[in-house]
């Protein structure tokens, strides 16, 4: 049993834990575990009886509000499991500070976390907060609203159907997001030619309504990624990149975002793919696992989210990954998701037949056609490369994601 992010080993009992007693109650719940070395040994601990009314006092005269926690004795291995739940009422402050989990680590958050912990304690979303602009005005939002749901005017009334007043009837920040101008960052687009510092085109679009900057994102698809095909007297459009998906991966990005966080979401177009970056992470409540299956739908900004929906701009909440991958159920080269805790970057491959790989590189995939799964020593056999140099262009292919892992040790095998 090792360390993780919620599980962390005690000898001996000192204050340190507090640390870890605040970040677990802020995030995610976890387990401490006292009387164990940091390699998992069990030292055990003297009197556990005494040692558990000392944790509980510890916790209760230093960590504010008081969490929720249970303390629990093993006695035939004289260890104690503290289980810390995530908390309603954040954030919990030790010495007046909160903390999170990084790694095996407790780490002090910043103030970009510690506003959104404060905003979760009082059951708030940061687009709910009133913006202090009572000015705004709406032409790009009526203008898509009458469009799309032939609405005839966009009165006040539909303002407040769509949730951009706060209760004591002032404009909100999913308003000021909607708005023509507003002060929040937006979206930077930038397309590279052979390399990044070759850079041919460029538009930053910020302080502007979210719809502009969606519209703005798609028309750069339509500019580089599209063209038409005539055949006799047909005329088709071709997409490099699924218009579809670039759609709800551009749509998931602005719903989706920490627009409390002063970044913009980036969007890099490359020829042989565009990467979209955007600020913020996963929400709260929501795992890297459950956002790629779409079991759930937990948007950050669930104002913006609706009026999306209303819009069409996305179909169904908590789907866009897997129309993302629909899309390209048919494509040699599959998108790649990426999730930190502070980002989440989407990379839509062109959906072209090839691969762009060297010569040696092509071989090696050529060996693996059909379906093939081989070893690095196989696949050495097959191509007449030495094994080291097979290991270094397998590492090349992993990193364009044009070939996957299958097991490990010496057993691991690679294929397309």
């Amino acid at each position: 049993m090792k360390e993780h992010k919620r599980l962390e080993f005690k000898s001996t009992i000192t204050n340190t834990f507090l640390k870890t007693v605040s970040a677990y109650s802020n995030f995610y719940g976890g387990e401490i575990v006292f009387g164990v070395n940091d390699d998992g040994s069990v030292c055990g601990i003297d009197n556990p009886d005494q040692v558990c009314l000392d944790i509980e006092n510890r916790i209760n005269d230093s960590i504010s509000p008081k969490p929720d926690f249970e303390i629990d004795i093993d006695d035939s291995k004289k260890i104690i499991r503290l289980i810390v739940r995530e908390g309603q009422y954040k954030p919990y402050l030790y010495k007046g500070k909160a903390y999170r989990r990084s790694d095996t680590a407790s780490i002090e958050v910043d103030q970009a976390e510690l506003k959104e912990l404060v905003l979760q304690g009082s059951n708030l979303y940061f687009e709910e907060l009133p913006c202090g602009k009572d000015d705004l005005l709406f032409q790009e939002l009526s203008a898509k609203l009458m469009k799309n749901l032939d609405i005839k005017v966009v009165s006040e009334d539909i303002l407040r159907t769509l949730g951009l007043f706060t209760k004591d009837k002032k404009f909100n920040n999913a308003a000021a997001l909607l708005s023509d101008e507003n002060d929040f960052y937006g979206i930077d687009i930038a397309r590279f030619g052979n390399s990044i510092n070759e850079i041919m085109d460029r538009e930053t679009i910020s302080k502007a309504s979210v719809l502009k900057q969606y519209d703005a994102a798609l028309n750069m698809i339509k500019r580089y990624y599209q063209y038409e095909e005539i055949s006799e007297i047909e005329r088709k459009k071709v997409d490099l990149v699924p218009e579809i998906a670039y759609r709800e991966a551009i749509a998931n990005a602005l719903i989706y975002r920490d627009w409390s966080i002063n970044s913009h979401i980036r969007i890099s177009l490359f020829s042989d793919k565009i990467e979209i970056k955007s600020p913020g992470g996963l929400p709260r409540g929501i795992t890297a696992e459950e956002y790629m299956k779409g079991d759930i739908s937990c948007l950050r900004n669930p104002i913006l989210g609706n009026v999306f929906f209303r819009l069409h701009y996305i179909e169904m909440f908590g789907t866009g990954v897997r129309r993302i991958l629909l899309a390209y159920k048919d494509a040699k080269i599959k998108p790649k998701f990426e999730i930190t805790d502070n980002v989440i970057s989407v990379i839509l491959p062109v959906t072209e037949d090839q691969y762009h790989v060297t010569n040696d590189e092509a071989k090696v995939m050529s060996a693996l056609e059909n379906g093939e799964q081989l070893s690095s020593s196989e696949i050495a056999k097959v191509t007449g490369y030495t094994k080291s140099k097979v290991l270094r262009l397998i590492e090349h292919l992993k990193e364009k994601d044009y070939i996957k892992i299958i097991g490990n040790g010496r057993g691991t095998k690679y294929s397309l």
